[in-house]
């Protein structure tokens, strides 16, 4: 089945062209099923490591003959590259790329929004049954994915809702702060590295609250922050990504700087870098806090998209594609109030 999403700006679908499509469907179905011992092997840290270096640690033996087309084929936009073009000698310096952001990806001054981490493709759910958005926790468990030894987020996080931003292979791999406040708690938890494909995620539950990830745990309530609560920042590695950098920066990509409670995050600087492959970040927001913006609620629900998720899930349930630092959500002004953006 092709898996499809809504691209924000047209609003029309798009057929995405999975990488690796049919290995990880064959890892997924046949080797998990029959052969467990050597599914678990697969999707070791180990093994995730050794996949990333074949596939992205070699250098080119030669530059492009024509590097416009060689960029066109990996869907980069050199017209976005910071730095020089002669300098991304492998596919992981290809990948780890930086971008001139604050030209090609503005952000709004809009008090009060929430902006996208990451270029991404997005799916936005509740964790309350009285919300039109909830959805069975498939993607993840919401214990798990936090941690099962921390009872306070997991209490202050209750009926809240969340977003999940899918990165894919040709994707900007660097994330950003999407709301600004003050670090409180900043955690690692261990885990193996299942992969993000669409498939992969329908045919293993709760595939997130599995893998290896970082969460960092916002305070927006205070002086300069976006004032929408606490915010749950959750990077989950994935196959190939073997490890996730903090490296936060107040001005461009500056003096980087490690994340530890304390410290202040400014609403769409480069927080962190994934390591090349595809990944996700999960945002975790508090009850009756924001409301996600309009057309991405609308695209959720789609009929006229084929997506594995609504396949998979039995609803219709439909990824758009989001670029960092733009909208995806607005602050609650007063509880009930419908906050659309």
């Amino acid at each position: 089945m092709k898996h499809q999403y809504i691209d924000r700006e047209t609003g029309l679908p798009i057929t995405e062209n999975l990488v690796h499509d049919r290995v990880i469907a064959a890892i997924y179905s046949g080797i998990r099923e029959n052969a467990r011992f050597l599914f678990d092997l697969l999707v070791s840290p180990r093994a995730s490591a050794l996949v990333g270096f074949l596939n992205y640690d070699f250098r080119f033996k030669k530059p492009p003959l024509d590097p416009d087309r060689f960029f066109r084929t990996h869907g980069i936009d050199l017209r976005e590259i910071e730095g020089r073009l002669e300098d991304l000698t492998s596919l992981r310096k290809v990948f780890e790329r930086r971008i001139r952001f604050r030209e090609v990806r503005p952000m709004p001054e809009t008090p009060g929004s929430v902006v996208s981490p990451a270029d991404s493709k997005m799916l936005a759910g509740s964790f309350s049954r009285e919300k039109s958005l909830w959805v069975k926790e498939k993607f993840f468990n919401f214990m798990e994915l936090l941690g099962g030894d921390k009872p306070e987020w997991l209490k202050a996080f209750d009926k809240g809702d969340w977003a999940v931003f899918r990165l894919t292979p040709e994707k900007y791999h660097y994330n950003h702060v999407p709301a600004a406040g003050r670090v409180i708690d900043f955690y690692g938890i261990d885990g193996c590295f299942h992969s993000c494909n669409p498939g992969a995620v329908v045919r293993e539950v709760t595939p997130y609250s599995k893998n290896r990830r970082v969460v960092t745990l916002i305070d927006t309530d205070v002086d300069g922050g976006e004032g929408i609560g606490l915010v749950a920042m959750v990077e989950v590695g994935a196959l190939m990504i073997g490890q996730i950098v903090q490296c936060y920066s107040g001005r461009g990509y500056e003096d980087p700087v490690g994340v530890s409670p304390g410290l202040f995050l400014k609403k769409g600087q480069p927080k962190s870098l994934f390591r090349p492959g595809s990944s996700t970040t999960i945002l975790i927001f508090q009850r009756d806090r924001i409301k996600f913006s309009r057309d991405i609620l609308g695209n959720l629900h789609r009929k006229d998209v084929q997506s594995r998720f609504t396949s998979g899930f039995g609803r219709p349930l439909v990824e758009t594609d989001v670029r960092v630092r733009s909208i995806i959500g607005q602050r609650l002004k007063n509880n009930g109030d419908n906050g659309e953006v």
